[in-house]
This record gives C-alpha cells, sequence and structure tokens, in this order.
C-alpha cells in the first residue's frame, strides 16, 4: 500500500509539472506575441515621423559645378623631399 500511494503522489507530481510546464510555454509565447506587436507599432511610429520630417525639410539646392583647382606652382614643379626638407630648414624648422 505504501508503494502505491508513493506512485500516486509521484504521478500527481509529474501531472503539476507538466501543467507547470504548458502554463510557463504559454506565458512565454504571450509575452513574445506582446513584443513583436509592439515592435511593429512602433516601427510603424518611426516610419511616419521620417515621412513627416522628409516632407517638412526643405529640399537641398542642387551642386553647383565647380571648376577644376589649379595646382599650386610648387606642386606643378614637382619638389622632392630633400627639397622640401631644405624648405624646412630654411624656415627656422628640426627635422
Amino acid at each position: 500500500m505504501a508503494d502505491n500511494a508513493k506512485k500516486e503522489q509521484a504521478q500527481i507530481k509529474n501531472a503539476q509539472r507538466a501543467a507547470d510546464g504548458r502554463q510557463a510555454m504559454a506565458d512565454y509565447e504571450a509575452e513574445a506575441a506582446a513584443i513583436r506587436a509592439k515592435t511593429e507599432r512602433l516601427r510603424a511610429l518611426r516610419l511616419a515621423k521620417e515621412a513627416a520630417e522628409a516632407a517638412a525639410a526643405p529640399a537641398k539646392p542642387a551642386a553647383l559645378p565647380t571648376a577644376p583647382r589649379k595646382k599650386s606652382a610648387k606642386a606643378a614643379k614637382g619638389a622632392t623631399l630633400s627639397q622640401w626638407l631644405q624648405d624646412q630648414q630654411k624656415g627656422g624648422r628640426r627635422t
């Protein structure tokens, strides 16, 4: 008889664990669904806000083409490193 009581208690305990597991999964799935719904709502709000800001922002003027820059006289000569170092020394800089 004691053996029978232990089996019944084990069955009750297992049934309780199974019910707890089902409840935990239901809670988990409900929480995940709530997070997805909140994310979708916030995404829609963000996209609407960005669209409104883009519509309200003034259009940027087209960039005017600029003339190509002329090279400086030193760059045109193709000064070498040794010449540059000499110019630095003459200018009072130490190397």
